[in-house]
Formats: structure tokens, C-alpha cells, sequence
């Protein structure tokens, strides 16, 4: 499977360069697996995190060049340590042995075959809690159709309703016909989410979207679509914490918090679609507590 690193196209940014010969795309990721932090992790949303805590291992690199990312340390410059696929099924084994709910993989696109082999021997070696594919939302159908049976709870971000927006913040083109369509094909996967009995998601998908200040519209017409294109079943957590980092720190529609005003607005939004399953994130004061301290 790791041969289709050789003319690389495991996303849309179809770049085909031979990561298994050290060429780089545009994602900067190599052969090699990079995880900037591994842990249990408390600040997801509550059917994930529960009183445990997930199994969070973050990924460095992406495919997505977003001027606000809130995690740029790992994502935009790369910081990390390499990893074998036999180290990363330890990893996996390890969170399971802690007291994990679930292994929680985030930003995992560009590392997805890699990722399918270790869970093949975690598995093989007892792992049994539930995989979380926790993704930024721009994934090819083709790939995803890979992990269709080492997946069992997807959490895509549907980040852009308008293409326009998701080229001049994240450098990339079609975001939403690609997410959509993930979203879709993720669904056809696990469907709605199944909880046991304390509440803990053991399968089914998870959509979030993160409001933007300023583009208050572009989060209404992702939350329509959502509405009006899967089960409502299937839960939409709706977050609050966007706070001005990395470049968005010196750009005017992005440099400040959401106002109380703008987030009542996409509630009330929520409301009146009449969104049945989810999460709305409190609008707080102290956004930055979500993030990690990755230790770089």
C-alpha cells in the first residue's frame, strides 16, 4: 500500500512527487510518519473525550495551508518526531493501555496508508477501542475508501461553504466540492453516531465547523448544507473557541475573537434549521486553553 507514496495523490492537492524517494509536496511530509504529541486528551467534544479521555495522536504536517490554524506550530512548521509504523502501533497500544476511550488521529490525510498498516498490527496485538479519523475536511473519496473498515468514528471539519474564502485562507481550490463529497462517503462508511451506555461514541460521524468572524454567512450555508444533505442523526458541532494566531494575527477580517453578537446570530441560525443533534461550543474568554502545548 505504501507504494502509492511513489507519485503521491492521497489528496486533492494531487502533487505527484516520490515521497518514498524524500521528495516533498506541498504538504511537506515525507515517508516517514511525524507525531508532534501523543496523549490522552480532554477537549474534544464530550462523547469523544469523556471522563477518560481520548487517545489524541497529532500529526505534523497538512494539506492545508490555513493562515489561522491554531495548532501552525506542528501543522504550518513541521515540528515533530519521526516515527516507524511499528512505533506508531506501539503509540496506539500505549494510549489503549493508559485508559483511552478511543485512538483519536488527527490531521491524519497525508499519512493515511502509513496509518492503515499500523493499525493492522495494533489490532493484531489487541487493540480494540474505536479509531477517530479526525480530519480537516479536504480528502479524496478514492482515498478514504481505503480506511473503509479501520474507521469507525469520522470528524471532519466542513471549514467553507465559499471557495473563494477557502483559497484566500487556506491556499486551496474546490475545498467544498471535496468536502462534501468526503462527508458523504464518511457517512456511507459508519452513519449516524451509536453511544453506549455512558455516553462514549463507539461508531458514526461527527461534522464540525468553526465560525469565522466576519464571514458569519459562509457558517450559514455550511450549517444549511448539512442540514439539508445528512441524516439528522448525525451529529454538528457548531465551535466558538477561533481565536487571531499564526498570520491571522495581521490580517483586519481575522485578527479578533468572534463578537456575542456573531455567535447568537449562528445559533439562532441553528435553531431555526432546526439542527437536532450536536454540539454549540460556549463563547468564552480563554479560546487558547483548547490547544495543546505541543512543547515547541
Amino acid at each position: 500500500m505504501l507504494e502509492n507514496l511513489q507519485t503521491c495523490s492521497i489528496c486533492p492537492n494531487n502533487c505527484k512527487v516520490n515521497r518514498l524517494d524524500g521528495k516533498l509536496g506541498r504538504c511537506k511530509a515525507s515517508s516517514e510518519v511525524k507525531v508532534a504529541l501523543y496523549d490522552l486528551h480532554y477537549y474534544e467534544e464530550p462523547c469523544i473525550s469523556g471522563t477518560n479521555g481520548s487517545g489524541a495522536v497529532f500529526f505534523s504536517h497538512c494539506n492545508l495551508h490555513c493562515k489561522f490554524c491554531q495548532n501552525y506550530k506542528i501543522s504550518a512548521e513541521g515540528n515533530g518526531t519521526l516515527y516507524s509504523i511499528q512505533e506508531l502501533a506501539n503509540i496506539f497500544l500505549g494510549l489503549q493501555k493508559k485508559g483511552a476511550h478511543n485512538i483519536n488521529l488527527v490531521t491524519p490525510t497525508i499519512y493515511t496508508y502509513q496509518i492503515i498498516e499500523a493499525l493492522k498490527i495494533a489490532k493484531s496485538n489487541g487493540l480494540i477501542l474505536p479509531i477517530v479519523y479526525n480530519s480537516n475536511g479536504y480528502e479524496k473519496v478514492e482515498t478514504l475508501k481505503a480506511l473503509d473498515g479501520f474507521i469507525d468514528v469520522y470528524l471532519p471539519d466542513l471549514k467553507y461553504a465559499d471557495d473563494d474564502i477557502a483559497f484566500k485562507y487556506s491556499g486551496i481550490k474546490s475545498y467544498f466540492e471535496y468536502a462534501t463529497s468526503a462527508i458523504k462517503e464518511m457517512y456511507r462508511q459508519v452513519g449516524s453516531p451509536k453511544l453506549d451506555d455512558n455516553g462514549i461514541i463507539k461508531k458514526g460521524l461527527i461534522v464540525r465547523h468553526l465560525v469565522l468572524p466576519n464571514y458569519i454567512d459562509n457558517s450559514k450555508k455550511v450549517l444549511k448544507w448539512l442540514k439539508d444533505n445528512l441524516s439528522s442523526d448525525v451529529y454538528i458541532s457548531v465551535m466558538a473557541q477561533y481565536f487571531p494566531c499564526y498570520m491571522a494575527k495581521r490580517i483586519p477580517l481575522l485578527n479578533r475573537k468572534l463578537t456575542k453578537k456573531e455567535y447568537k446570530e449562528i445559533e439562532n441560525f441553528a435553531y431555526e434549521l432546526d439542527i437536532k443533534n450536536g454540539y454549540m461550543q460556549d463563547l468564552g474568554e480563554h479560546e487558547e486553553e483548547y490547544v495543546p502545548d505541543f512543547g515547541y
